[in-house]
């Protein structure tokens, strides 16, 4: 391998962190999938709550899609967009914890890939890859 070859390589852990972004992305999108054939097969008690609940799930979608690509090009704004994705990921999965309709295999199915996530986007490795030194890019 030559050294420019090296230069352009992303660390393995931007990979894994870019990765699990497109699994939630995937994931978030699957949700919506499934709320919108709910919503078009089952009449809601509120179909406008229904609807809200849909394009916030699709923005949410788009959301964790745009911060997986913005990992693989090693963009620096990714890792705050990429923690506030586990965060709120953290605050449904203790939700899943609790209540009338606890559902804790969800709840752990949501917490550990949330805080692999934040590790991974707080480890050296992604914070020098998506680092960038200002004077060099002008």
């Amino acid at each position: 391998m030559s050294a420019a070859s090296d230069v352009h390589r992303r660390p393995p852990l931007l990979v894994a962190l870019a990765v699990l972004l497109f699994l939630e992305a995937l994931l978030v999108a699957g949700a919506a999938v499934w709320l919108l054939v709910e919503l078009l097969t089952v009449t809601p008690e509120s179909f406008t709550t229904a609807v809200a609940i849909l394009v916030l799930v699709v923005i949410a979608a788009i959301w964790v899609v745009a911060t997986a690509i913005g990992a693989l090009r090693a963009q620096n704004w990714t890792r705050a967009s990429a923690v506030t994705i586990q965060i709120l990921q953290i605050a449904v999965a203790v939700g899943s914890f609790q209540g009338l309709y606890a559902r804790p295999d969800l709840g752990w199915a949501l917490l550990v890939p949330a805080l692999v996530g934040i590790v991974l986007a707080v480890s050296p490795q992604v914070v020098k890859a998506t680092t960038r030194n200002t004077v060099q890019h002008e």
